[in-house]
């Protein structure tokens, strides 16, 4: 089996392609945008929040932001699969035009479904990704990319619950110290020192985050600074750089990590290697 994990560019900033043919295994990660996707060959399978997922070809997966999940292969054989990440920001303006400028929280509903009509959009917008246009037909190759994400978008509001209110969210100490990681996740802090500030022993944030998001606030805090180290790649910072800055000891440590959640190393991602 040729394996290939692939980044690519797109013609619209705030969207992250990839394509991938692997056996591999991803252990429980989280990304910081939104995921949609389709499985091209093969059978995968993952644990998430909303769900157990067993996907086969034709079958579209998605992920919401900050939702945990992870990912296998069915059988241990090959699958294929190509996924748009897409930027929160970028989704809220989007389904803002789509929505006549009404403002709606967007939220996958289901991690696998079916749906040929979001299936054949979801072929038309990664073509841009692709075959990239030259630089001289980039106003134009950005604007049929617009018009492609603005058509998929439209199609999957039937598969969201955006407008509707979660209830089932993290208690509020669990969320304050989730948003005490998510404000600076470079920042080294003790298990001691994040129970202290939301009023809980270490204990009970163990439990609580393990019950809210299925990871360990050390797990949780790796996660968001992987997602800040590849901000930060796409900004063209040198890797070294970025390994400090994310919060990492070294470029090394960055690296193993990377390559764990992405199956490509910083480097590769950085150069949307072939």
């Amino acid at each position: 089996m040729n394996e290939h994990i692939r980044f690519h560019d797109f013609p619209v900033p705030g969207i992250d392609p990839m394509s991938a043919t692997t056996v591999r295994s991803f252990p429980r990660h989280t990304h910081d945008q939104y995921g949609i996707g389709v499985v091209d060959a093969g059978g995968h399978s993952s644990w998430s929040g909303r769900g157990q997922v067993e996907a086969g070809p034709g079958s579209l997966i998605s992920v919401n932001p900050g939702e945990v999940h992870d990912g296998r292969p069915i059988a241990q054989r090959p699958r294929s699969w190509r996924i748009l990440y897409v930027d929160p920001a970028l989704m809220g303006a989007v389904c803002a035009d789509v929505l006549d400028g009404a403002q709606a929280h967007f939220t996958f509903a289901a991690p696998v479904f079916a749906d040929e009509r979001v299936r054949s959009l979801f072929d038309a917008t990664f073509a841009h990704a692709a075959a990239p246009a030259a630089p001289a037909e980039g106003a134009d190759a950005a604007m049929a990319g617009e018009t492609a994400l603005l058509t998929l978008v439209a199609r999957l509001l039937a598969h969201s619950t955006a407008g509707r209110v979660n209830d089932a969210g993290p208690t509020a100490c669990v969320r304050r110290a989730r948003d005490r990681i998510d404000a600076d996740p470079a920042a080294p802090v003790t298990l001691r020192e994040l129970a202290d500030e939301v009023g809980l022993s270490r204990y009970q944030l163990l439990r609580g985050f393990a019950r809210e998001l299925g990871l360990t606030p050390h797990a949780y805090i790796v996660q968001r600074r992987i997602a800040l180290a590849r901000r930060l790649i796409r900004g063209r910072r040198a890797l070294a750089e970025v390994a400090l800055l994310a919060g990492f000891c070294d470029q090394s440590h960055l690296t193993r990590r990377f390559v764990r959640q992405f199956g490509v190393t910083p480097r590769r991602y950085a150069s949307r290697a072939t």
